[in-house]
C-alpha cells in the first residue's frame, strides 16, 4: 500500500512556473514508476510525466515537453514536476499515482493520489 500526497499548486499567470511535489509514504518507495496526470472537467485523465527509479528514465507528454521537468528524490520519497512557461491549457487537478511501469497508460497505476488545482490564467 502507498499513500500520495500532492502538494504546490495555485493561481499562476500565462509564462509564470510551479513546482508541484508527491510526498508517498507506506511500501519501500523505490519499487515504484511515478507519474503525473491531470484532470480537467468533460475531459479524460490526461498523461503528463513520469520517472522511473532512477534519474534520467523519464517520459513526457508531447505538450509538455521542454517546459516540465519531473525529478525524484528517493532519501525524501518525493517527485517533483517542475513547471514553466506555464499557458491556460495547463490548468487542471494535477494528480500523482505510483506503479510498477514507467506507462503512459493509466491502467498501469495502482495508486493515486487526490490531486493538487493548478490554474493558469491568460
Amino acid at each position: 500500500q502507498v499513500q500520495l500526497v500532492e502538494s504546490g499548486g495555485g493561481l499562476v499567470q500565462a509564462g509564470g512556473s510551479l513546482r508541484l511535489s508527491c510526498a508517498a509514504s507506506g511500501r519501500t518507495f523505490n519499487d515504484y514508476k511515478i507519474g503525473w496526470f491531470r484532470q480537467t472537467p468533460g475531459k479524460e485523465r490526461e498523461f503528463v510525466a513520469a520517472t522511473g527509479r532512477s534519474a534520467g528514465n523519464t517520459a513526457y507528454a508531447d505538450s509538455v515537453k521542454g517546459r516540465f521537468t519531473i525529478s525524484r528524490d528517493n532519501a525524501k520519497n518525493t517527485v517533483a514536476l517542475q513547471m514553466n512557461s506555464l499557458n491556460p491549457d495547463d490548468t487542471g487537478v494535477y494528480i500523482c499515482a505510483a506503479g510498477f511501469w514507467l506507462t503512459r497508460s493509466i491502467s498501469g497505476y495502482t495508486y493515486w493520489g487526490q490531486g493538487t488545482q493548478v490554474t493558469v490564467s491568460s
